[in-house]
């Protein structure tokens, strides 16, 4: 029998565990089979990482049984696909196009009233986003390529889908990340809400040894992270308002080419994939104000083999990568699973990987990552995008064509 001190200490031991249980929960403690690494490939230099699990994390295998199918394989060249509140997937096509995709794999006409873009190069119609009012406002964000008298530039523009689903209303541009620059690769691309209903938009440093340096100049909007209100102004709060000789609108710096963006669903954090060059492509966890590193340092080296600047890759006052891959995977559009059809994902990030041609889960500790596993391999696919539906699946668009669905039903 237990006594009154006895239950006392019973009952706090059965809380701790009970929050121990409950904190493991969250954190999602079963994330799979543990195995090797996924990458067995040689890395491309000899650098090391900054801390453990930094790059070549434990390999994962999800249990559950998941089922990926194709919706459709006639899209062109899709670039990034949102889902609309009914179910539908709106997607941008890289030459310029908009359409929408029902479930059954009917692919709609081109949506009208879309700006005209530059697909030349890494250019075009890229990723979108939905107004978080979009069901009683129908507002859509969306980037592109823009030729302008300076040069190419990364443009966001906002419009409305018209009631019939046919054409976007009113549709304008919004920002345009200046300097213009003749290159046409490194746009960055995506966008995205934060918690706070402010846009979030990715811009890359345009690529060339000559707009490099530019990653680093407040005074530029090239390598950055950008945060603005729907009109395409400053966002309140954004780190270098007050700042001389710094734009108003930046909320990171020091980035080459991030084409992804998400939102995690319980901190609400911003995470970005960048595209490093041989080697190097980073997941980051972006906090205002950061810089973070690029030409500066980096884990990659140039594709003719050549060193970087001074080839270092920790410097004070630079941010180092969550996660690095080298080997490249070409991280693309991201998205964190929120579902609850498999449990094993859920607030795990996943990735489109162009040049892996899969699709990467990372899973997390806190802001760690503890695992990595590569879906889709067989399907040999380019993942550009990928995003959760209503529905609670993933669906994925690629280079070739397709939109994929991937759920246990």
């Amino acid at each position: 029998m237990l006594t009154k001190n006895h239950k006392h200490t019973f009952l706090a031991a059965f809380a701790g565990i009970s929050l121990f249980l409950t904190s493991c929960k969250d954190e999602n403690e079963n994330p799979g089979v543990i195995t090797d690494p996924v990458e067995t490939n040689d890395p491309n230099t000899s650098y090391q990482p900054a801390f453990e699990g930094q790059t070549r994390a434990n390999g994962l295998k999800t249990t559950t049984t998941y089922n990926p199918r194709i919706i459709t394989s006639s899209l062109d060249a899709p670039w990034g696909v949102a889902a609309l509140p009914d179910g539908r997937l709106l997607i941008t096509e890289k030459a310029g196009t908009m359409r929408i995709v029902t479930q059954a794999g009917q692919v709609s006409a081109p949506v009208t009233g879309i700006p005209q873009v530059n697909p030349a190069g890494q250019g075009g119609l890229l990723g979108l986003c939905l107004d978080p009012d979009f069901s009683s406002n129908r507002m859509v964000y969306w980037v592109f390529s823009e030729l302008s008298a300076g040069g190419n530039v990364t443009a966001l523009a906002k419009g409305r889908l018209s009631s019939d689903d046919s054409r976007i209303e009113n549709a304008t541009v919004i920002y345009r990340a200046t300097p213009g620059y003749v290159g046409a690769l490194h746009y960055g691309g995506r966008v995205l809400f934060d918690r706070s209903g402010h846009l979030i938009l990715s811009t890359g440093e345009r690529s060339d040894l000559i707009t490099r340096p530019q990653a680093q100049d407040l005074n530029s909007a090239l390598g950055k992270i950008i945060r603005l209100t729907k009109d395409g102004n400053s966002a309140p709060g954004n780190p270098f308002t007050a700042q001389a000789e710094a734009r108003p609108e930046l909320y990171t710096y020091g980035h080459r080419n991030p084409q992804g963006l998400a939102i995690h669903p319980v901190t609400g954090d911003i995470w970005s994939g960048e595209h490093g060059p041989r080697g190097g492509d980073e997941i980051n966890r972006i906090e205002a104000g950061k810089n973070y590193g690029w030409p500066v340092i980096t884990y990659g080296i140039e594709y003719s083999g050549a060193v970087i600047g001074d080839g270092i890759q920790q410097k004070e006052g630079m941010e180092q990568p969550v996660y690095y891959w080298d080997p490249v995977v070409s991280p693309s559009g991201m998205t964190f699973y929120s579902g609850n059809k498999i449990p094993e994902w859920r607030n795990n990030l996943f990735i489109g990987a162009l040049s892996g041609m899969h699709i990467v889960r990372l899973a997390f500790d806190g802001n760690k990552v503890i695992g990595e596993e590569r879906l889709l391999v067989s399907e040999r696919q380019r993942f550009r995008d990928i995003t959760q539906g209503p529905d609670g699946a993933l669906y994925a668009v690629t280079d070739q064509g397709r939109l994929y669905r991937i759920s246990n039903d």
